[in-house]
């Protein structure tokens, strides 16, 4: 499969040429139609409210187990706002967000690290994931369903349980910093293609894809010259992938059913649903090799970032919730020693992310919540 990408004609195609001191090209383009924006928007978001800037944390909502966090400011105040990722120049976030009426579903937003400047980036159609920032800071890829339908998918039978949904309409799209589709990474109605993210290095995709006909990981140049390369083959669920800053090595949740458990698992992925209860973090290098899983806990780990210094992983998990609904914040060696909690405000906290130099942490969470189930942005100085 290569990229295919779509774009407008001539003058777009110069701009697109012109920006790209990353190194990165679009190559090839199908000339098409941009997509105009859509009249309607899934998110049901209400600016005012839900987008306000950034507020400190008052100093009653911390925690003082929480020695690693300080200076918390609140960049989001309503509804659902989660995976939340730095530009390459740190100065402004991608994320996913919708209001708190239900019917809605998320769409794609960037704003300004200090909660400023907030534009939707997605067509307001469909359910979209997973959105993140090309080297060159102009382009976004994200994943949507949009294709498929302009309204909000189906929510998964519950039940079936807690499941998650891997709608085959979604596949993942390329997006200037004004909302106009340039272009696209995979157009398979038949796989779920999402949870895209781009190397430190700036070189290299990776995205997780059903194509195959298990959940795998799959990469890819980012210039869309080569063939994507399937990078695991193990029976199970291998997702939410990112790389290391370097661009050497690749950290990412994975389950390893067998028995009754597989066939479960097997049956589940045939309606197009997976049951994330028991995920461990695994590290592998940017080729695929040299797998090593870092948790050994049976419990839903999810949503790892590496540490800037390479030698470490902090991730969400459940592990410390005999219920399994509390998730906190843990880092740990990815050689799987010194495991510490991070966080400990009740409720979700997840989808971390630290800048280069390490100084800051940006991650969601339930905390200072406006109603039950609220998930915000936050972003916090990191105290070693």
């Amino acid at each position: 499969m290569k990229i295919v990408l779509v774009v407008a004609a001539g003058v777009l195609l110069a701009e697109l040429a012109a920006a790209q001191p990353s190194g990165w090209e679009i190559r090839n383009p199908v000339i098409g139609i941009i997509e105009q924006p859509a009249v309607t928007d899934n998110s049901g978001i209400d600016f005012k409210t839900q987008f306000r800037g950034a507020e400190l944390v008052p100093k009653d909502k911390y925690d003082g187990r929480e020695k690693h966090l300080a200076n918390i400011r609140q960049l989001t105040f309503e509804g659902e706002n989660a995976e939340a990722y730095l530009s390459f120049d740190e100065k402004k976030l991608v994320f996913q967000s919708r209001g708190p009426k239900s019917g809605t579903c998320d769409q794609i937003y960037i704003m300004n690290v200090d909660g400023s400047h907030v534009k939707r980036i997605s067509t307001g159609k469909g359910r979209t994931t997973c959105g993140y920032w090309y080297p060159n800071g102009h382009h976004i890829l994200y994943a949507s369903t949009h294709d498929g339908g302009d309204d909000c998918p189906a929510e998964p039978d519950r039940s079936k349980g807690y499941v998650w949904p891997l709608y085959k309409a979604f596949d993942i799209h390329i997006a200037d910093t004004n909302g106009e589709i340039v272009g696209r990474v995979t157009k398979d109605p038949n796989a779920y293609d999402a949870e895209a993210t781009i190397s430190g290095a700036g070189d290299r995709m990776i995205f997780t894809s059903t194509k195959g006909k298990d959940i795998d990981l799959y990469t890819v140049s980012v210039d869309g010259k080569d063939e994507p390369v399937q990078i695991t083959s193990d029976p199970g669920y291998d997702g939410g992938a990112f790389f290391s800053y370097d661009g050497k090595k690749i950290v990412y949740r994975a389950s390893r059913p067998q028995g009754k458990v597989l066939e479960e698992y097997q049956s589940l992925l045939a309606e197009g649903l997976v049951r994330p209860s028991a995920l461990e973090i695994m590290v592998m290098d940017a080729d695929g090799t040299n797998k090593v899983q870092v948790t050994s806990n049976g419990k839903a780990n999810f949503a790892p970032f590496f540490h800037p210094d390479g030698k470490r992983v902090i991730f969400s998990s459940n592990v410390g919730d005999p219920r399994g609904r509390e998730f906190d914040l843990y880092i740990i060696n990815i050689d799987g020693s010194g495991l510490e909690q991070v966080t400990y405000s009740g409720g979700f906290d997840g989808f971390p992310m630290f800048t280069r130099d390490g100084k800051k942490l940006v991650f969601c969470s339930n905390r200072n919540e406006s109603h039950p189930g609220n998930t915000n942005i936050f972003i916090a100085d990191w105290v070693e």
